[in-house]
C-alpha cells in the first residue's frame, strides 16, 4: 500500500495560482487511481478531481473545471493539482487520496488511502 504526503499549500490572493503535489511511497503507484479532495471548516469533504492510473482519464468537479487541472508523473510517483484563478471559496485543507484502479474515478467513497492534508488559503 502507498503512503501519501502532500505539499505546496499556502496563502495566495484571489486570482492567483498554486500547485499542490502529492508524493507516494512504494513501488506500486501505478496500481492506484489518485484523487484530490478538500475540506473547508465543517463536516463535509468535497471531491475535487481524480486521475486514473495511467493519466489517460481525468475527472474534475464542476466548480473547478477550467481552473484546476490534475496530472500525474508515474516516474516520480507524484500527482499534482494545478490551481489557477483561485477564489476565496477555494480555501480549505486539500487532501490527496488513492484507490485501487478497479472502479470509476468519480466514486469518492472508494478512495481509502489518505495523506495528511495541506492548507490552502485564498484571500480576497
Amino acid at each position: 500500500q502507498v503512503q501519501l504526503v502532500e505539499s505546496g499549500g499556502g496563502l495566495v490572493q484571489a486570482g492567483g495560482s498554486l500547485r499542490l503535489s502529492c508524493a507516494a511511497s512504494g513501488r506500486t503507484f501505478t496500481r492506484y487511481d489518485m484523487g484530490w479532495f478538500r475540506q473547508a471548516p465543517g463536516p463535509e469533504r468535497e471531491f475535487v478531481a481524480a486521475i486514473n492510473w495511467s493519466g489517460s482519464n481525468t475527472y474534475h468537479v464542476d466548480s473547478v473545471k477550467g481552473r484546476f487541472t490534475i496530472s500525474r508523473d508515474n516516474a516520480k510517483n507524484t500527482v499534482y493539482l494545478q490551481m489557477n484563478s483561485l477564489k476565496p471559496e477555494d480555501t480549505a485543507v486539500y487532501y490527496c487520496a488513492a484507490k485501487i484502479s478497479s472502479s470509476p474515478l468519480s466514486q469518492a467513497l472508494r478512495y481509502d488511502i489518505w495523506g495528511q492534508g495541506t492548507q490552502v488559503t485564498v484571500s480576497s
